[in-house]
Parts: structure tokens; sequence; C-alpha cells
């Protein structure tokens, strides 16, 4: 766990300069506030700080990278309600998965753990208010109080507005875009030696459900094939579509439904192959990696928009 907040104190460091476009001043403010504190050169109070809601960068290019399950951080109201160990709550989340979209132009990296607000669910279901909502887990010490719910519902909110505004503006100049939705999932659940089938659980998961297939069959087809493709340290990755998981998730629900002729969302679901997913420990040659294999896809896309 020292290792993770290691990281935190790295990610803050990159705080800077992350916003660059006027098409995005009412959320450029915030942003810019956050890089220009005081660095915080000690752990603790990395940890007992609020987070930011997210890390946005803009750059040219119809291509975005989101990882809204990669934040670990909790606002001090929520941590003081939350009942659910540090290490369970990591273990759910997307660890690593914010370095795997830093190359790309225009990514946006989430802050806060999906265990105070989860962005890639609805809104009314965005709190995991019951152990129902949340693998059983018994997140919070007693039900939470509205108000916090609310406060929290409110960065839901808020990233929906942000992101509206920017696809908008990438639609603007770009025409059509590319969303790769970046997520990772678990395929030790039973028992740290014991892996789901490989039938079952591909190296990469590329989710659909809401994606207009038949629309987007021209830049999704070879792009599955350029994944495969990939060298991925040595070896090729098992890249399927809608085995382990659909694609049923918030963030490209919208893409589709507010740009449904010219936003393409993919979602991108690593297996926990390149980290110990119950340690939280990284490999770091597979989180290189990982990054490679992002940008590759990042240019496969743009080649194929431009082709179009």
């Amino acid at each position: 766990m020292a290792e993770m907040w290691a990281e935190a104190a790295a990610f803050e460091a990159d705080l800077q300069g992350l916003c660059r476009t006027s098409h995005l001043q009412p959320f450029a403010a915030s942003i810019v506030a956050l890089s220009e504190q005081p660095k915080r050169t000690r752990v603790a109070e990395i940890e007992h700080a609020d987070p930011p809601w997210w890390r946005l960068q803009r750059g040219d290019g119809p291509v975005i990278a989101t990882a809204i399950h990669d934040g670990h951080g909790l606002r001090r109201e929520v941590r003081r309600a939350l009942a659910l160990a540090e290490a369970d709550r990591l273990r759910e989340e997307d660890p690593f998965t914010g370095r795997a979209v830093e190359g790309v132009a225009t990514h946006v990296i989430a802050g806060l753990s999906r265990f105070e607000v989860d962005l890639n669910r609805a809104r009314e279901s965005a709190v995991y208010v019951t152990p129902d909502q949340s693998w059983g887990l018994n997140v919070w010490q007693d039900v939470p109080e509205d108000d916090l719910v609310q406060r929290s519902l409110a960065v839901h909110d808020r990233f929906y507005d942000m992101m509206q505004q920017l696809l908008t503006a990438i639609e603007a100049d770009c025409g059509q875009f590319v969303l790769l939705d970046v997520h990772s999932y678990n395929h030790r659940r039973e028992a740290p030696d014991r892996p789901a089938a490989q039938a079952d659980a591909p190296d990469i998961n590329i989710g659909t459900f809401s994606m207009p297939r038949d629309r987007w069959a021209w830049l999704l087809d070879p792009l599955i094939e350029a994944m495969r493709a990939f060298d991925f340290g040595g070896r090729r990755l098992d890249v399927r579509e809608n085995v382990a998981f659909q694609g049923k998730g918030e963030l490209t629900r919208f893409v589709h439904h507010n740009f449904p002729k010219t936003g393409c969302a993919i979602a991108i679901e690593f297996k926990k192959f390149y980290m110990d997913e119950w340690t939280g420990t990284p490999d770091r040659a597979a989180l290189g990696h990982m990054r490679g294999f992002i940008d590759h896809v990042t240019a496969a896309s743009r080649d194929l928009l431009d082709g179009r």
C-alpha cells in the first residue's frame, strides 16, 4: 500500500498545464488552481487531503482516452464514513489504467475512487449505498447521509457536463472521434493462485454493448486486429469482444446517445495480468507495454479516421 501512495505522490506532481483549451475554461480554472498549490512532500499529507475529482489534458486530434476507475482518492467526509478496508477498495478499482492513457494527447483520469462515486454508472446508482450495489461489500459504517451522497453525485453531474463540453469541442474540430474507455478486471477472484479460465477471461475484453456496431464496423474490426498484432513484451494478446464484459458502462452509453453519428466509444478491459490483484503490486514492464498498447491503438484509430 505504501507503493500505491508513492504512486499518488508522483501522480500529483503531474498536475501542471493539464487544460489548455478555451473550450473548457470553467474546468480549467479549478485544475490550474490545484496545480498551483504548494507541493506536498509527505505521504500523510497526500493521504488526508481532498483529491482532485479528475485530471484532464486536452491536446490535438480525434482520439480521447479515459481511465475513470483509476481513482483511489476520497473526500474527507467520505473517508470518515467508509467502513470498507483500503485493500478491498483498491482491489475493485482499476489501478495504473491512468498511466496507460497518459500518452494520448487528450485524456481524462479520475482522481476519486469509484467507492465514492462511480462515474461509469448511471446517476441513480453511482453511489453504492447498499451492498447489493457493490459486489456484496459493506462500504459504509452506517447508511450515508443524503447530504453526503448528494455532494458525491454533484461530482458525477459535473463530470458529464465536462465530457459533453469536451466532446462537443472535439466534434467541432475533428468531425468523428474515438473514445477509448480503459478499465481493468480481476481474474483471480477465488484465490491468488486460481485464475479464471482463459476461455472466459481474455487478456483484453472489448465491450460494444451500446455501440451501433454496424455503423462502426469499418473502424472497430481493423482496430481489434491491430490490437491482436501488437507486440506486448514478446507476445500477442488474446483480444475478444463481449466475453467477460459487454461494455454496458455509462460513459460509452453517454457517447453513443449524445453523439450517435460522430462518436465511437470502445470499452477496453485489461485483465489484471499486469499486477497482483490481491496485493496491488504492479509488473513494471507490463505497465510500460500497456501504455505502448494504448498509444498503438490511438495511432491506429487516427489512421482509420483519417482514411475515411
